[in-house]
């Protein structure tokens, strides 16, 4: 059985590196072989996707798509600018896209120009003597401009965190936030409110009162959604009988936004099994969303790896059994699990919350009541998981492995364990359980800013200790003789995560990412409660190292116990208690630590992707008659390519 990577492939991965971001191209294999009804129906899903891009940048940060177009205008026009300063700007801007905007994208914390305002005044006035199209307000100069952004560019302490779930004490979790989904609301507000559309609009205090701006046609950013409408409605009419319905219903919600639209929709998308193409648009992951209701926008299209699929739907297919085998109370497991669909499949582009920075796997939808009674999809990104081994140095794993015959595991079976793991995230994780019998409402609104740790942190150990299952050699996943390697190397490699993640918290104390949480959660409740894990030190650096696999799956069993409890309860003060012990804090002089280690080997704590790039053919009469795919491997060029073709502007009155 072929379970590691194939060696063979020598195309082009890591094309850059910006400070601690590296920048990967992403390929679609096989894109050229669908049939060519399938290659339109990707192009208008491609489209759809391109043409929400900005609603994203404005959910991020309100200043965000006019910091993007000063930070454009310089970058297509810079004759004349000192090279300093371009360099500079050219910097800042790359990663600026890669986050969409000032704020990293795993520690939520804000970024800022190297530059003094004078020098970037002096820039932008330029770029807008070589002809760029500046917009300023009336009477407003390039430099008066420069100075009223000022803050936004190079002040860290204004708006410094974009997702802030635990300010302190007496501060407000919204009022700490800098993103774009509330404006003048605190959770105070909040108190008896009960909003229309919880995942779809922005909340906003005027005269005293709440207002919903709801994102639908005629609504919030109607220019973009009128967009995305149009060419949803086009791939509608080539789409194949199983996935028209779920398109038109996707059409319906974004005209009305209303919930019980965005139920139809998610019940006739996860109805939906046998199409070879698929997408998800919409207001999906609520990560960015301190309170975790408010949907952020992304768009993703992709097609089946029918090669890869084999395993993934082998877990899809057992799924009964591992719910009956999960080691929780039974009054939590699903008496019958439904509708479990699983796919690995190839993305073809990802826009705003899924890209340039990528998931690996996704399950959906997130509505709890849908899942228990009409089942989930879930992805594997085969070609993401893919890129992200192929574009990884050897010198990170060797940094971080207790010895030799550590390191040698990860190069043999991390990639394979990984892609594994991920997959029994996906379609056994997030698709299982239940909520307890009486108890109403959505786990989301009872859990509250705890959902979403909570959430990965359950799947997590479902993946975790499924992976170790003789089952799966049963069925044909892994073989029998290679399992004991496969586990110790998802261990260690899971460990060695909870470690080598701090070098992406570089100032402060805490952490506010749900995944990274939720990670840092598992592995320190493991070193506090078993004796699977050892902190050990030699030559000033520190390791965590696994000692007994059978210890960290027994505790592995019992922490998913508790975590199922929690969710299944609604357990609130119990979820913000184990985070808050377990996954928040840090200690400081290990992180510094880290980071000098990764500093000195120059590696990359974080991963964007240069997007394929598609292209119609046409017919003399104007008919679309095929579609290329192509690689720009450049991030710049595809940025701004992206930028023209969506026609983004600030939201008059936003």
């Amino acid at each position: 059985m072929d379970q590691t990577l194939t060696p063979c492939d020598t195309r082009p991965y890591l094309l850059e590196q910006i400070d601690d971001a590296a920048v990967v191209q992403l390929y679609a294999d096989g894109f050229e072989t669908l049939p060519t009804g399938e290659k339109i129906l990707v192009w208008h899903l491609y489209r759809a996707a391109l043409a929400g891009r900005d609603i994203y940048y404005d959910q991020r940060y309100r200043h965000n798509l006019e910091m993007r177009a000063v930070l454009e205008a310089v970058i297509t026009h810079p004759a004349g600018i000192a090279g300093h300063v371009l360099a500079e700007i050219v910097r800042y801007t790359k990663l600026f896209w890669l986050n969409t905007g000032p704020y990293h994208n795993l520690t939520a914390r804000k970024f800022v120009l190297r530059l003094s305002v004078e020098d970037m005044a002096e820039a932008v006035t330029r770029a807008g003597a070589n002809g760029a199209a500046l917009t300023l307000d009336p009477g407003e100069t390039p430099a008066a401009m420069v100075a009223r952004l000022a803050p936004m560019f190079f002040d860290p302490t204004f708006d410094p965190t974009v997702t802030c779930k635990t300010p302190g004490e007496g501060r407000d979790i919204l009022a700490a936030s800098a993103n774009n989904l509330y404006h003048g609301v605190t959770m105070a507000d909040l108190e008896g409110f009960r909003e229309q559309h919880p995942l779809n609009s922005r909340l906003v205090k005027r005269d005293g009162r709440l207002i919903e701006e709801v994102y639908r046609v005629g609504g919030r950013y109607h220019h973009c959604i009128v967009r995305i409408v149009r060419h949803l409605r086009e791939a509608a009419a080539v789409a194949p009988a199983g996935l028209r319905p779920a398109l038109e219903a996707l059409v319906r919600f974004y005209e009305t936004g209303d919930d019980r639209d965005r139920e139809a929709f998610d019940i006739a998308w996860v109805q939906n099994h046998d199409t070879t193409v698929d997408t998800m648009n919409g207001f999906i992951e609520v990560y960015m969303d301190p309170r975790g209701a408010k949907g952020s926008w992304e768009g993703l299209v992709y097609y089946s790896n029918p090669e890869k699929t084999g395993k993934i739907r082998t877990l899809a297919a057992h799924a009964q059994w591992f719910e009956d085998h999960l080691p929780v109370d039974p009054r939590f497991r699903k008496p019958t699990v439904r509708g479990v669909s699983a796919m690995a499949i190839e993305v073809v582009v990802e826009a705003g919350d899924s890209g340039p920075l990528t998931p690996i796997g996704v399950n959906l939808p997130n509505d709890q009541r849908i899942r228990e009674r009409y089942g989930s999809k879930s992805v594997s990104l085969s070609n993401a998981l893919e890129a992200y081994e192929r574009s990884q140095p050897d010198s990170f794993r060797q940094e971080f492995s207790w010895d030799e015959a550590e390191a040698d595991r990860a190069r043999q079976w991390a990639a394979f364990a990984s892609e594994l793991t991920t997959e029994i995230h996906e379609v056994l994780g997030h698709g299982s359980g239940r909520m307890a019998d009486g108890l109403t409402g959505q786990p989301q609104d009872l859990l509250k800013e705890q959902y979403s740790a909570l959430e990965e942190s359950r799947a997590d150990l479902v993946a975790l200790y499924f992976v170790a299952d003789p089952y799966l050699a049963a069925i044909g996943l892994v073989a029998s003789e290679d399992q004991p390697a496969i586990v110790r190397a998802e261990y260690e490699a899971y460990a060695r995560n909870a470690l080598v993640q701090l070098r992406r918290v570089r100032e402060g104390t805490s952490i506010e990412e749900d995944h990274m949480r939720n990670r840092q959660a598992i592995v320190h409740w493991l070193l506090a409660h078993t004796r699977a894990i050892e902190v050990r030190r030699r030559e000033g650096k520190t390791y965590y190292v696994v000692t007994d696999t059978d210890l960290f799956r027994g505790g592995v069993a019992k922490l998913l116990a508790e975590v199922q409890r929690i969710k299944s309860q609604g357990d609130y003060r119990t979820a913000r208690d184990l985070f808050d012990t377990y996954g928040v804090h840090f200690d400081p002089v290990l992180r510094d630590e880290i980071v000098a280690r990764v500093d000195r080997l120059k590696l990359p704590s974080y991963t964007g992707f240069v997007m394929p790039k598609l292209s119609p053919v046409y017919a003399g009469d104007g008919t679309i008659v095929d579609v290329t795919i192509s690689y720009p491997g450049d991030l710049t060029v595809q940025m701004l390519e992206y930028s023209g073709a969506a026609g983004g502007g600030v939201e008059h009155g936003a």
